[in-house]
């Protein structure tokens, strides 16, 4: 007697249809455009919080800004474009981004803002997070 057996094309990976479709839903970017600029971060876990290095070139320290709230954390920045254009200079192209950014994430356990340490260093933002200490359970009595 034979097997049956599901056949879904758009999970088989052998039938091409993975192919057809990759890349499909990605946004079209026109040449020249300016894509947006993300933070971007490393979390480790500590035995009592979380320890966060954010790249951040080309920033001034004045110019980020770290809130947290609860369990979420928000990193903003500013990048000012600081060049002069002298008389008979032609720019032939310019990459370097200026503008603001912004990054925030969500932590599985409380913060103590009193607690946390922001240092920004070589274009590299730590952020030393604590967690809140947990509040003992109370037992309720059954009436």
């Amino acid at each position: 007697m034979t097997n049956l057996v599901t056949y879904d094309p758009f999970v088989d990976i052998d039938t091409g249809m993975d192919d057809l479709f990759r890349g499909f839903f990605k946004p079209v970017r026109r040449e020249g455009g300016r894509t947006p600029v993300t933070i971007k971060v490393d979390v480790t876990e500590t035995k009592d919080g979380y320890t966060v290095h954010a790249e951040m070139p080309g920033m001034k320290k004045e110019n980020i800004n770290v809130e947290i709230e609860g369990d979420q954390v928000t990193i903003t920045g500013e990048v000012k474009r600081e060049w002069e254009k002298k008389e008979g200079d032609k720019v032939l192209r310019s990459e370097r981004y200026y503008g603001n950014v912004y990054r925030s994430f969500t932590l599985p356990h409380m913060l103590d803002e009193a607690k946390c340490e922001a240092a920004y260093d070589g274009g590299v933002l730590e952020l030393k997070l604590v967690k809140m200490a947990g509040v003992a359970g109370k037992k309720l009595p059954i009436k």
